[in-house]
């Protein structure tokens, strides 16, 4: 990023190397916080005329602007009785633009941004720069407030007044990859993030929509943007390390990655990626797509840029679509689900996987079930909350996670669950439908584990029946699980009752030609080695509001203590 300052409507990067004030006066006196002024002004042209008009005082905006800031910097030194300026005729009317300036600056999603210019990755720098500009900040405007108001405050409030989330990044100097994937050389790779938690986002978009198709054109011979525009998130997605490559529009969406995925350090991210993501592809074909390269055994995924893809949800799916194409190839089975071990204070431990599509029923089960466990499950460890992997090894079945956090709709929890986990959460739209919170859940190197498993039942929220069944036969339960039947709840664009092949529209429904012999011969293993294969009734689609889902936790708490 070259610039000192990126500013638009709702967000603002700034970039330490380049510009970081350090005393109040210095920070009225940069260029940055002139052209934030104007675009203030823009904003109470269209919202506070009156404002506006006495902002402007019959001056052209920048010479308005100029005024206003000479007039604030000797408030923060002056008494306002020694200031002779017809600004302060109306202070009434110069409180009122202070506090709606801050505000206006609080609105904005706010992040700084440097680079390893000490040399030394594992500072944290960046963290101590970043939190002496957010109290800087504060304190500007908390001082200027008070010289207006001829007061001192009463009750202090230490809000995030800087930005919202630091990042430090460096430059790889090798991408071990052909001319046609050069631009990664001119992408800056995040090496560390700081984030102010709880954080609350406000994207334009709340749902998902369409579906992400793959392609024979390989997105890196169509990518037109600028290099210097983008940023690089490297995670590791399981065992694999895919580069998350965003436009820095969409920086909210790609900070918000430390909570989901495990980041990777400088060191591991020196070698070839198994995947790359371009998220804000200016392509101009409002698409989601993904190819893989075969020279280079390399998958490539691309959403085009535009404001719908600020959901969260477009980075995280397509991230995990090229995860499940890898692994299909690799003949592993990718699984929608979630997987937890549980220990009862009987000792009993048993490994339990749900499966199904968005809004079938798994989080509220899991919620479910720690309801009714209580007093009862002395330990539960999330492995995957939405996306796992299944495996064997010397013929017995393993499962394995993907992420390390859980991005899940706020109505699918308990009421209390988002407030336990609050400091550490990002939250999306709170106030509306289908909002959701990302928080951290399980350590990476505990999701990466294989873990046995001991149930795998395919979450049903369509049909009438109670609790949970075990299949009797294994062409009956492979036709239940493939067939991937829900009924929609609108976290989606589908509405109804649906079928997506193996309930997973992130892989195997797109290479279904691939994924069958992989779930034939893991079906086979999970029945060769006794493992509980059936379905739990969550009655999400029938009953929403209803409580039979604790029967289906019930009944789960009882298969737990069996031995």
């Amino acid at each position: 990023m070259k610039e000192h300052f990126y500013l638009t409507d709702d967000l603002a990067i700034i970039n330490f190397d380049m510009a970081c004030p350090t005393t109040k006066s210095g920070l009225l006196k940069t260029e940055e916080f002139r052209e934030l002024t104007l675009r203030y002004l823009d904003y109470l042209k269209g919202r506070y005329p009156e404002l506006y008009s006495w902002a402007l005082a019959g001056k052209e905006p920048r010479e308005a602007v100029t005024e206003l800031c000479r007039v604030c910097r000797t408030a923060l030194v002056l008494d306002i009785e020694e200031i002779d300026n017809p600004y302060l005729q109306d202070r009434e009317s110069f409180l009122d633009f202070v506090e709606k300036y801050f505000d206006f600056w609080k609105n904005h999603q706010r992040y700084s941004v440097t680079t390893n210019r000490l040399g030394n990755m594992e500072s944290t720098a960046f963290v101590n720069q970043d939190s002496e500009f957010n109290h800087l900040v504060r304190d500007t405007f908390r001082t200027l407030e008070q010289t207006l108001m001829g007061s001192k405050n009463r009750v202090y409030r230490q809000q995030p007044s800087g930005t919202n989330g630091a990042i430090a990044c460096y430059r790889r100097e090798e991408t071990n990859l052909s001319e046609r994937y050069s631009f990664l050389n001119g992408i800056m790779f995040i090496d560390s993030i700081m984030l102010r938690t709880p954080m609350i986002l406000h994207p334009k978009s709340n749902k998902r929509e369409g579906m992400f198709v793959e392609t024979e054109k390989n997105p890196a011979y169509t990518f037109s943007g600028s290099p210097e525009e983008y940023f690089c998130y490297p995670a590791k997605v399981g065992t694999l390390m895919i580069f998350i490559c965003f436009h820095r529009d969409f920086m909210a969406n790609g900070i918000s990655c430390a909570n989901l995925f495990e980041l990777a350090g400088a060191d591991e991210a020196l070698g070839k990626p198994d995947g790359i993501v371009i998220f804000g592809n200016p392509d101009g074909e409002n698409s989601c797509t993904f190819y893989h390269d075969r020279d280079e055994d390399l998958w490539v995924g691309s959403v085009s840029s535009s404001r719908k893809v600020e959901y969260f949800g477009y980075m995280k799916k397509m991230v995990l679509t090229i995860h499940n194409a890898i692994m299909i190839q690799r003949g592993w089975l990718p699984i929608h689900g979630a997987f937890i071990d549980i220990t009862l204070n009987g000792g009993q431990k048993k490994g339990i996987c749900l499966m199904g599509d968005s809004g079938a029923g798994k989080s509220e089960t899991i919620e479910a079930l720690k309801k009714i466990g209580e007093g009862r499950i002395k330990k539960m460890e999330i492995v995957f909350d939405d996306m796992g992997t299944f495996h064997m090894e010397d013929g017995i079945p393993y499962a394995q996670g993907t992420e390390t956090g859980a991005f899940v709709r706020l109505d699918d929890l308990d009421p209390g669950a988002p407030y336990r986990d609050m400091n550490r959460s990002i939250f999306f739209n709170p106030d509306q439908a289908n909002s959701r919170v990302i928080t951290p859940a399980a350590r990476y190197d505990e999701i990466i584990k294989n873990h046995r498993i001991d149930l795998f039942a395919y979450a049903n929220n369509y049909d009438d029946g109670l609790g949970m069944r075990q299949f009797d036969n294994m062409e009956d339960a492979a036709a239940t699980f493939i067939s991937g039947r829900r009924m929609a709840k609108g976290t989606t664009q589908e509405t109804g009752l649906s079928e997506t092949f193996f309930a997973n529209p992130f892989g195997p429904m797109q290479m279904q030609e691939k994924c069958m012999p992989v779930i034939r011969e893991m079906f086979d293993c999970l029945n060769d080695t006794g493992t509980y294969i059936g379905e739990v009734y969550t009655h999400l689609g029938l009953n929403p509001e209803g409580e039979d889902i604790m029967k289906a936790a019930e009944a789960l708490i009882e298969f737990i203590e069996r031995e």
